[in-house]
């Protein structure tokens, strides 16, 4: 009885993953792809839904309009960047510059390759500079802690003056956000972690 309960059970769980994606799930993917790619202005309704292969009512019924849907794209964004810095400064616990450098690290890996688009946040603010855009709000909040979080962990580095350096550590970072879209491979963003190394290093000494 129990050997057909677990074959059931792995039944189900094919016939679960078999099942296609739901279509706001498509519509996020889709969007995600589009909107880093080619900006979020750029793209019209009509091109996620028939990217995603769903109908318009469909994308409505899950998203209350475009920019809410650009608001869930940046908050699908920010989960990834941090997802990305965590998981590099979990790697070394107690030590937050040899965590930094972990992600200004991957960072430069990937700012240097064909199709890197920069930061999706950073590029929303740039294309909605208007106060409470949906899509400016989800990226402020991420960059003012960001901002947060570059001024802690210098702090924790023993840095004399943690906000400057934090500064200058998130100057750096955008910087790289930025720059690799006009450089791409040989660019300066690979060195950003180096760069950030040698500012660091210059605050520690004061």
């Amino acid at each position: 009885m129990a050997s057909k309960s677990a074959a059931g059970g792995k039944t189900a769980t094919a016939t679960a993953a078999a099942k296609p994606p739901l279509a706001a799930d498509r519509i996020r993917k889709t969007a995600r792809e589009m909107f880093y790619r080619d900006g979020i202005r750029a793209v019209g309704v009509d091109a996620i839904v028939n990217q995603a292969g769903v109908t318009k009512p469909s994308l409505y019924r899950s998203f209350s309009s475009k920019d809410e849907l650009a608001a869930t794209y940046l908050r699908d964004y920010d989960a990834e960047f941090w997802g990305r810095f965590n998981a590099a400064c979990d790697a070394h616990p107690g030590d937050p510059r040899a965590g930094l450098r972990a992600y200004l690290s991957g960072l430069g890996v990937r700012a240097v390759q064909n199709g890197y688009r920069g930061c999706g946040l950073t590029n929303a603010a740039v294309e909605y500079p208007e106060d409470g855009h949906p899509a400016r709000v989800v990226a402020v909040e991420h960059k003012v802690e960001l901002r947060r979080r570059l001024a802690a962990m210098a702090a924790e580095m023993g840095a004399p003056d943690p906000q400057a350096l934090g500064d200058g550590l998130l100057l750096l970072i955008e910087g790289a956000f930025v720059s690799s879209q006009l450089f791409h491979e040989g660019g300066p963003a690979g060195r950003v972690a180096e760069m950030a190394d040698t500012l660091i290093a210059a605050h520690l000494q004061r």
